[in-house]
């Protein structure tokens, strides 16, 4: 009798290890590992190119294009294009204003667009859908067709000091971008996630709207200020167009602007990749020291409880 019971478990743990279902996972799970190698590839290898290129001297970059070469540290190296680039360009200099620029656009970004979208999730007036919407509205606009009207805008308004316009300075290559409508509307989505019960508890204490949102809504809200971090500090890193236009002084042109010195008279694309490279890093360096906060942020603006 025990051998048979022993002979029906055995039989009943090898089908149910046969199940379908099992072999149906594996198969899955075997094709999203390709698909993610696939898009790694797809993603990775021009930055792998560009860094590998980048040690490589002119001739030797366009004898690999046309084989794995190219993607691969073989050859003669060295650090010859780094050292060009400092005598190319004052590469400091645009590098400092750069950075300067971006966390500026970023540390203002995240106040002024809070603000707003604390003010249309947690308060309540008359059209507030509207306004909602004429800001989201903005987001088919691209900015090639306003450039033009913003240059002029810009260049006619009163500076600080009493001046007219703007033009070649730091203030028109950070004020233009600082409130942005998909920052609102990320902020809009994770603050209208918070329970409404948080500010009904901190108004019978006696808080106000400000000290609702400064110490309760934003300390809640690290995941949403990373994302918009991240996706604030992109855009005024890569800036290029806009900086082209409205910046005549080298000393205030941003790292993007600086690829234009490459260009005249004797190209040098080993100098080109390794300037490419060295503006990557900061990019990099953020978007890693925030991966963590910017998955969680995307997942929970898709949850709703």
């Amino acid at each position: 009798m025990t051998a048979t019971l022993s002979h029906v478990a055995d039989q009943s743990t090898k089908t149910v290890g046969e199940l379908p279902g099992s072999h149906t996972h594996r198969v899955r799970s075997a094709l999203g590992l390709l698909l993610r190698l696939v898009l790694s590839l797809v993603f990775g290898l021009p930055l792998v190119f560009m860094i590998v290129s980048s040690f490589k001297p002119d001739l030797q970059i366009f004898e690999d294009l046309g084989s794995l070469n190219a993607f691969l540290p073989v050859g003669t190296l060295n650090l010859e294009n780094y050292l060009g680039v400092f005598d190319r360009v004052p590469f400091v200099t645009f590098l400092v204003n750069s950075v300067f620029i971006s966390v500026s656009t970023v540390a203002f970004g995240l106040v002024v667009n809070s603000m707003a979208a604390f003010a249309l999730s947690r308060m309540h007036f008359r059209g507030q859908k509207v306004v909602l919407g004429v800001i989201l509205a903005t987001l088919i606009v691209p900015f090639e067709t306003m450039a033009l009207p913003l240059l002029w805008w810009v260049n006619t308004i009163p500076y600080f000091d009493g001046s007219q316009g703007w033009l070649d300075t730091y203030a028109v290559q950070i004020v233009p971008f600082v409130a942005n409508a998909f920052s609102i509307y990320l902020f809009y989505q994770y603050f209208d996630s918070i329970p409404k019960e948080l500010d009904e508890a901190a108004k019978v204490d006696g808080a106000g709207w400000f000290r609702i949102y400064r110490s309760i809504i934003m300390p809640l809200s690290g995941p949403a200020v990373a994302t918009v971090a991240i996706l604030t500090f992109l855009p005024a890193w890569n800036s290029y167009l806009w900086p082209l236009m409205v910046v005549q002084s080298e000393e205030l042109r941003p790292a993007m602007v600086g690829i234009d010195y490459f260009k005249q008279l004797n190209v040098s694309w080993g100098q080109i990749m390794a300037y490419a490279s060295i503006i990557t890093v900061p990019v990099l360096v953020m978007f890693i020291a925030f991966q963590r906060a910017f998955i969680n942020s995307i997942a929970s603006s898709g949850v709703k409880g």
